[in-house]
């Protein structure tokens, strides 16, 4: 089994999923978007994960390779293939199924709680999941849900947090960020840095694993007779 990891900018790569995926025997290659690389024969992975990144959906010009990856997660679906959107990745599944992505009234930068709507509690993945729960954020925009998206989770600056089509799940937030990958981030934000690394050791590790809870339901949800 193999997992192609679409990423969008460098430092922004699978973190702790990386490391769940290679322990379950999933071999997994990444792309690097950012600095050319192609999407020849991604249709032929079995998990598609769309990593963050700084820019827009709505930056196409700038970053062509943006529309390249929403006519991918199109083709993705359509065949049933399992696709997973961190942040800017659940924001081009959101685009892909027709909806709206537009900036928010303000960032969400750091620890902040999200909310499981009555979806979220029924859903196979996310029932797993405590009715609240502290997890990274790291995304200024948001987006419409779509039409056939499942709303499973919302925070109080942004209702659409979590939803699932299919097999597929748009996550905004970070459940996959390791100890390094805050500590880089919160550079940007120097005004903010150590409000975002209090306590960092014991946030993450509970935040990776709520993310080794959804990983291997996913899987189980999407290969039943394997995991």
């Amino acid at each position: 089994m193999r997992l192609l990891a679409l990423e969008n900018a460098e430092g922004e790569h699978l973190g702790c999923f990386e490391e769940f995926a290679e322990a379950r025997g999933i071999g997994v290659e990444y792309r690097h978007l950012w600095r050319g690389d192609g999407l020849e024969g991604a249709l032929e992975y079995d998990l598609i994960v769309i990593l963050g990144g700084p820019m827009s959906v709505n930056d196409r010009q700038e970053y062509p390779y943006l529309a390249e990856e929403e006519a991918l997660i199109k083709r993705a679906m359509a065949a049933d293939k399992p696709v997973l959107g961190v942040c800017l990745g659940s924001q081009l599944i959101a685009s892909a199924l027709g909806a709206r992505v537009y900036p928010g009234e303000e960032k969400e930068l750091g620890w902040y709680p999200i909310t499981l709507t009555d979806e979220g509690r029924r859903d196979e993945v996310f029932s797993a999941f405590p009715p609240r729960l502290e997890v990274f954020h790291w995304h200024g925009e948001t987006f419409d849900l779509p039409r056939e998206g499942r709303l499973l989770a919302s925070s109080e600056l942004y209702p659409h947090q979590a939803f699932r089509a299919r097999k597929s799940y748009a996550l905004q937030f970070h459940l996959e960020v390791t100890e390094e990958m805050v500590r880089e981030w919160s550079g940007e934000v120097p005004e903010r840095r150590e409000e975002i690394l209090q306590n960092l050791e014991e946030r993450v590790r509970e935040l990776n694993r709520w993310a080794e809870v959804f990983f291997d339901r996913w899987l189980h949800l999407c290969f039943p007779d394997s995991f």
